[in-house]
């Protein structure tokens, strides 16, 4: 049966997901180019179809309900959009920047007929500048995609032809907004913000395009804190500051002007945090927030959604599982194996919930042995050994560090984010170790976990532990090896309900329940009598799968249309009242 969430209705089907897509990096003019668009799948050597099979819902996926179209991409075909649109007056004498924001896996772009660029890659967003495309009037935008999904050794995280169990339907083509930017001949191309609460400023590295005076304004809400030019590379004083953190997601909002506005003018918002490891009294490595050790309570957060899965339908839907979160009393949530849109991070930015944001898989999973067995008995294998994980070919591994670091520039600036998660459980790693140590090099403002769960490579920051069914213990100080030990996921009990699930008959979880007082008595009695006591031993962090239910798996803590909470909210509540230092 098919299951929606409350927001499928408040679609705005002319002009989905109609917010600015980048808080963090803002200009006032822009046009959204999302709604509907002629789509069709042709053969892979097919030419710019001459009639289209009908009308898709752009941003959401080819394969979701959402989209209107409800149909696989299969790897042998090529799937076509098309639309028109018209530029208004704010593009007049200016630059027209085309935006994606995500399109799986690879494309080609034409404005009336003429190539604006070619892009490959999932999910981290890109552009192109189509000015010297543009007719008066009326222009043609189509895009052809091309997705082998799991038939290929792309980053694609947990998307297959077949879903089964963990993992789920596909999404291909666009899944993101797309919009058109005015922007003048010279103009600031990107700005990093870096905060220092032990120095007390704040660090602007512009990169600007053509010429012009740099300034910036820095407000607090009510005064000035600063405003006065600066240079490419700056550090300005920020008095007393008030700390961001969870309980307080105070943000500083700051203005960068190009020759006084006169050639750019771009919004953007600050937090001033810390994010680090200390030893408290007793010795013990902890994660701390602004200097302070501080318990992270956590949820896994795969965003998935019933009716346009890796798209979440409205921007409120997106609100809603962070807010639910937090009023849960978590306060931190580890994006898995996916990257959402950067309003999502805004969000968290505003709302307070701290991010683990994991990086894509991709190649092959690893086999049972050696991606179940093995670790579960302490057995770690070096990841060098290429071909054992499915990395064997030098070029998959060129484009998992591009893609990488593509994700940590785009992602830079998110106050939120805390925690770098290059590999998860073994899928497609290689060098996480080294890969780990040149995420610190190049964002040393972060922590790492270079192998979340499984494989440990003795790397940075953390012991990393993944523990379903089984019994939670310490790791020894050995397999520490001065590290904070992080248990990144654990739980996974479900409640399979009808009428709430994408599949009754074949739905799953690691141990599951018949209703809500066994599931809650079961959650209750699992954190006290092996999480809690842990956390004087030692324990920093925890990540309970999950925030909800993902197609088959049914472990979470909402049902997959937001509709049942499973578990009482009060104990999960009192249960997180004891999570802290």
């Amino acid at each position: 049966m098919s299951i929606r969430t409350e927001w499928y209705d408040k679609v705005d089907r002319n002009c989905p997901l109609p917010e600015y897509p980048r808080p963090q990096f803002e200009r006032k003019d822009w046009l959204c180019l999302n709604g509907e668009y002629d789509y069709a799948i042709k053969d892979m050597y097919s030419k710019k179809p001459e009639s289209y099979d009908g009308k898709i819902l752009v941003p959401f996926s080819v394969e979701s309900e959402l989209s209107g179209v409800n149909l696989p991409l299969e790897p042998y075909k090529r799937l076509w959009y098309r639309r028109t649109f018209t530029l208004t007056d704010a593009f007049k004498g200016k630059r027209t920047i085309l935006h994606f924001g995500a399109v799986d896996w690879q494309c080609s772009v034409c404005v009336n007929d003429k190539p604006a660029g070619e892009h490959t890659g999932g999910y981290n967003p890109f552009s192109f500048d189509i000015t010297d495309l543009l007719a008066e009037g009326e222009n043609e935008l189509t895009v052809r995609v091309y997705d082998p999904t799991d038939e290929g050794h792309q980053q694609r995280g947990k998307q297959k032809l077949k879903p089964v169990g963990f993992w789920y339907t596909a999404t291909s083509g666009i899944w993101q907004t797309v919009w058109l930017e005015p922007v003048n001949e010279n103009r600031i191309d990107s700005v990093k913000i870096l905060p220092d609460i032990d120095r007390g400023t704040v660090k602007f590295s512009f990169n600007v395009i053509g010429s012009g005076k740099l300034s910036a304004e820095i407000s607090d809400g009510e005064k000035t804190v600063f405003n006065g030019e600066v240079g490419p590379e700056c550090e300005i004083p920020v008095p007393d500051a008030r700390l961001w953190s969870p309980e307080d997601p105070f943000l500083y909002t700051v203005k960068f002007y190009l020759d006084g506005g006169k050639s750019d003018e771009v919004s953007s918002y600050f937090g001033m945090r810390k994010f680090s490891i200390v030893k408290d009294g007793d010795g013990i490595p902890r994660l701390a927030l602004n200097n302070k050790p501080y318990f992270q309570r956590g949820l896994l957060d795969q965003g998935y959604w019933p009716e346009s899965q890796l798209t979440a339908p409205t921007d409120e839907a997106m609100i809603f599982d962070i807010n639910e979160m937090k009023r849960l009393g978590f306060n931190m949530l580890r994006k898995h194996i996916k990257e959402e849109p950067l309003r999502w991070y805004y969000h968290c930015d505003r709302l307070g919930m701290l991010v683990w944001q994991d990086m894509i898989s991709g190649g092959k999973p690893l086999n049972l042995i050696y991606a179940g067995a093995l670790p579960n008995i302490n057995v770690h294998v070096k990841d060098n050994q290429y071909k054992m994980f499915n990395r064997d070919k030098p070029e998959w591994r060129v484009e998992f560090r591009e893609e990488l670091k593509g994700m940590i520039d785009n992602l830079y600036n998110c106050v939120s984010i805390c925690t770098w998660v290059p590999f998860n459980e073994g899928w497609g790693q290689f060098d996480a170790r080294e890969t780990g140590e040149w995420v610190k090099v190049y964002d040393p403002s972060r922590l790492v976990d270079h192998a979340s769960g499984w494989h440990d490579q003795h790397g940075p920051d953390f012991k990393s532990v993944h523990k379903y069914i089984t019994p939670v213990h310490m790791p020894t100080k050995r397999r520490q090896d001065g590290r904070p030990f992080v248990l990144s996921e654990y739980g996974g009990y479900s409640w399979n309900i009808e009428g709430h699930v994408w599949n009754y008959q074949r739905s799953f979880g690691y141990i599951a329940y018949r209703n809500s007082k066994a599931l809650t008595a079961a959650y209750k009695a699992l954190h006290e009598r092996q999480i809690i006591p842990l956390v004087k031993k030692g324990l920093s962090a925890t990540v309970y799968t999950q925030v909800s239910d993902v197609e088959f798996e049914v472990n979470g803590i909402y049902t997959y249309d937001r509709k049942v909470l499973k578990i009482d909210p009060e104990t999960v509540k009192q249960i997180n009242s004891q999570l802290r230092y």
